[in-house]
């Protein structure tokens, strides 16, 4: 397949080579010299303003791929097959999608002035994906999927092949355990703040857990473990690490025997990753050093991170990643609600927009994370399932990768998180079952 544009920009050759991976396409060039595209025998793709030849796949482009400047884009969107649109244009598909897709996956307009909310993020409210109500639907692999058929009806010759849907649990250790295995200080004055709020219960079962009558409610790693067991899915943990604890970082620190050992027996048998704390935020040479602390204590390489709150600025903390050896991430989504930050269930090599260039971090966008349904959109377990199985809908209709978020803490027996086990048990259950039964592998 052959795209014809008069000139090719790294904008264009982004998200050219995201729509080749995307389709099936094995090979898809770019070609600027107007005689080569006539001449080529491969299936044509024109996307200039005007028409070139008759049997050629006209897409008339909008001016996004084509300029240097990061500016107010108009994206009023429209309907089409009761999905949103924007950049509506003249050819054979009804908006260019080719920009419409860069708009999206680059995360233009996180680079626009916006709101930050309560924690200094880009605030979900200010997104297109929100205001337009489509945050909750893998909008590109759609807008993909009729670009396909559309494709199909031009070029009946046209085999693509079928993309597998695929499901990826993660886990986020922030806080490995609730009362075990923390400085005397931390415990004591835990201790005595629960005696003060008149919360017996609670300084019962941690002088139980403390004097080992009593599993930590923390404490699900074996739990964990045993609901991957029958499954061939392999999930992904990522640790927190912090030199020092702080009030967002209250993991017990990696000098703590525990902990290492934990990290251990995970890197033993699953892909982990490098959790990077609040404070490396605001310090960002601390994101190495906690990356050697794992590589230390695991003797493997550290690759893989998701941000911890999610917290991120672009393009900031993703070229930050990229200078400490981080290949592949897995923050692309929101603290605060759960939904489809950058439109997308599939993985995409992440566009710096200012330096204008593709880079090798490989962005892996979850689309739920339990601790939004719980804190933020103050779901029950049950609300909580129904939202886990519509994302697996969605994301199983176009047959993307569907990426999860829990914390061993929800799946403990801390009171408070009581039903939270048993809800992504049942959910587990049915899409890990369908994965390994109806698309093995």
């Amino acid at each position: 397949m052959i795209i014809f544009s008069i000139t090719i920009t790294p904008r264009l050759q982004y998200i050219a080579d995201f729509i080749r991976r995307e389709i099936g396409v094995t090979e898809l060039r770019l070609a600027a010299n107007i005689d080569e595209y006539k001449n080529s025998g491969s299936q044509k793709i024109n996307y200039s303003n005007e028409k070139i030849i008759s049997d050629e796949f006209w897409i008339c482009p909008h001016t996004l791929l084509f300029e240097k400047e990061i500016r107010q884009q108009n994206t009023e969107c429209f309907e089409i097959n009761n999905n949103k649109a924007f950049f509506k244009t003249e050819g054979d598909f009804p908006f260019d999608i080719f920009a419409a897709s860069f708009y999206l996956l680059s995360r233009y307009e996180e680079y626009l002035l916006h709101q930050k909310d309560m924690y200094g993020r880009y605030a979900h409210e200010n997104s297109m994906a929100f205001k337009e109500h489509f945050l909750h639907l893998p909008l590109i692999n759609i807008w993909l999927r009729e670009f396909r058929k559309a494709l199909q009806v031009k070029f009946t010759n046209c085999q693509l092949p079928t993309a597998n849907f695929s499901y990826l649990p993660t886990y986020d250790i922030d806080e490995a355990y609730s009362y075990k295995h923390k400085e005397w200080w931390r415990s004591t004055g835990a201790a005595i703040k629960d005696l003060l709020k008149g919360k017996l219960n609670k300084f019962r079962l941690r002088r139980k857990v403390l004097n080992y009558k009593a599993d930590d409610p923390f404490d699900s790693f074996d739990w964990i473990d045993n609901l991957h067991r029958p499954y061939k899915l392999k999930p992904r943990y990522f640790f927190l690490v912090p030199e020092k604890t702080a009030r967002y970082d209250r993991n017990i620190l990696p000098k703590e025997t525990a902990l290492q050992a934990l990290m251990k027996h995970h890197a033993g048998k699953y892909d982990i990753g490098i959790h990077p704390s609040w404070q490396s935020g605001d310090d960002p040479s601390l994101i190495k050093k906690e990356i050697r602390t794992i590589e230390n204590i695991t003797k493997l390489k550290v690759t893989a991170s998701r941000q911890h709150f999610i917290r991120f600025r672009l393009p900031e903390t993703f070229r930050q990643l990229i200078d400490a050896g981080i290949k592949d991430d897995f923050s692309m989504g929101y603290g605060s609600i759960n939904g489809f930050r950058a439109s997308v269930a599939s993985p995409f090599y992440w566009y710096d927009l200012q330096n204008e260039q593709t880079t090798y971090l490989l962005l892996h966008p979850f689309c739920y994370m339990e601790a939004n349904s719980f804190f933020e959109q103050k779901f029950t377990p049950q609300q909580a399932l129904e939202e886990m199985r519509h994302y697996y809908k969605v994301v199983d209709e176009v047959n993307g990768t569907l990426i999860t978020i829990w914390h061993n803490t929800f799946l403990g027996t801390e009171e408070g998180f009581k039903g939270w086990r048993e809800c992504y048990k049942k959910f587990f259950d049915q899409v890990a079952g369908q994965t390994e039964i109806a698309r093995p592998g």
